[in-house]
């Protein structure tokens, strides 16, 4: 996963779980939100996501050797 997926994902992870404890978006809405929020902060840390791996992509810039 690169950076700029990291810090994508990150963003949007703050941003669902602020909208989820300031009340804008509750109820089922807001779990799924809240939910949608931990699974992007968690693949960001550990720098992988399986969907991409199932779907074959890769956002990961390697240098060439």
């Amino acid at each position: 996963m690169g950076t700029t997926d990291k810090i994508i994902r990150i963003f949007i992870a703050f941003v669902l779980a602020a909208l989820f404890f300031t009340k804008t978006i509750s109820g089922t809405l807001g779990y799924l939100a809240l939910a949608v929020a931990g699974i992007f902060l968690l693949t960001s840390l550990v720098s992988f996501c399986p969907l991409y791996t199932m779907l074959g992509m890769n956002t990961c810039e390697r240098k060439s050797s």
